[in-house]
């Protein structure tokens, strides 16, 4: 089968995570559906992120010393025990245990993946593979919120869980049957005397990597408030599961045409100048969000959300990838995932509580604050960019 081998890592990637973007949005509802308050959706949503907090930077160091089938496999696996045990039992507490499952496993999948996106090219050639890996992960977020809302609807949540489980089947076989599925690497490994100086610390303190990183999880905040209140704003207002579904796919539609533009603007304009111009788009996005009511009108600022955050993710990662040391490219990746998840752990618990309190007005003010800085630390290094440096 001659399949380039970034579409070979991509067809993983769009099963995978769109079971697994499809199963935020049933998990949210499910939640809901069995009489769980906005409180209590937030928690699930923390729950996911919990164990990746823990695991990120180790995932990242085993994908430097094994390489990336053996944990992509353990994600896929983990993914589909996940969504098979609310099928099995419809009960609150189960949800929190398959989320938990799901977050614990699928850490691996998700930094091995990055980090091989990075280790199969150099230059422009790795711009172009983080922008078709970038438009794999925008499908899945058109594919999972919108396909899980209509199959809820058609033929309920438990059913809905079975169809989400027979996603990353397929990759359990080709990755567990088929070991020349992925590309072959020459992704530098450092030997046990060299990794035995280095520490997580030793990266913190790289200013480029540290800026990097800081963007990258307040990137993750806009997503995080964005996928946890769009379920919970459009369920207060009335709308259907469907509608729910289709305002979320208006979002992943944003991210693939974005992302389909990435390595155009990126070649003229920079990575860093990309992305501040990007955040500035969605903290004005986030300002006028809560005033919006009905389903056109969620579903058009929902597009235009996506747009601002569309570039967000793939350039982080690409940030995080090329500002790393030498041989701890995986560690850094770990590193970025291990903030994103911070992030996704405390925005459902403190963001779930104050819109709860307080309503969504200062939630998204707040989160509209939070992206104007980060599109001010990518200003700065946009200027050293055109001073030849970074």
């Amino acid at each position: 089968m001659n399949i380039p081998s970034i579409f070979r890592v991509v067809l993983l990637s769009v099963l995978t995570h769109t079971a697994y973007k499809g199963s935020k949005v049933l998990m949210s509802l499910s939640a809901l559906e069995l009489g769980a308050n906005e409180f209590f959706v937030g928690m699930i949503f923390s729950t996911y992120a919990l164990f990746p907090l823990l695991l990120s930077v180790y995932a990242g160091k085993v994908s430097d010393r094994i390489g990336f089938r053996k944990p992509m496999l353990l994600g896929s696996i983990g993914l589909f025990a996940g969504l098979a045990l609310p099928f099995i039992w419809q009960r609150l507490e189960v949800l929190y245990i398959a989320a938990a499952l799901i977050g614990c496993c699928y850490i691996f999948y998700t930094v091995s993946v990055q980090h091989l996106i990075g280790a199969m090219a150099e230059g422009m050639d790795r711009t172009r593979n983080y922008s078709w890996f970038s438009l794999g992960i925008g499908m899945t977020a058109l594919l999972g919120p919108t396909s899980t809302g209509f199959l809820i609807d058609a033929i309920g949540h438990r059913s809905t869980f079975a169809v989400l489980a027979a996603m990353p089947v397929i990759p359990v076989l080709l990755l567990g049957l088929w070991a020349g599925w992925l590309p072959k690497t020459t992704h530098t490994k450092l030997d046990k005397e060299e990794k035995a100086k280095h520490r997580v610390g030793d990266l913190l303190r790289n200013p480029p990597l540290r800026r990097a990183l800081i963007t990258a999880g307040i990137i993750e905040t806009g997503l995080e408030l964005y996928n946890l209140l769009l379920p919970i704003y459009g369920h207060r207002i009335g709308l259907s599961a469907s509608e729910i579904g289709m305002i979320l796919g208006a979002f992943g539609f944003a991210l693939l045409i974005v992302r389909s533009l990435m390595p155009h603007l990126v070649k003229r304009f920079s990575e860093e100048r990309v992305l501040a111009g990007s955040l500035l788009l969605a903290t004005v996005v986030c300002l006028a969000f809560p005033f919006v009511t009905g389903f056109a009108a969620l579903f058009v600022i929902s597009f235009v959300m996506g747009v601002g955050l569309g570039c967000g993710s793939p350039l982080s990662m690409m940030l995080a990838y090329n500002r790393a040391p030498e041989g701890r490219s995986g560690e850094a990746m770990g590193l970025r995932q291990m903030v994103n998840k911070g992030t996704e752990v405390l925005v459902p618990f403190v963001f779930g509580t104050l819109s709860t309190a307080l309503g969504m007005v200062p939630v998204f003010w707040l989160d509209a604050v939070l992206l104007a800085v980060a599109a001010a630390l990518m200003q700065r290094d946009a200027k050293g960019v055109r001073r030849g440096g970074k």
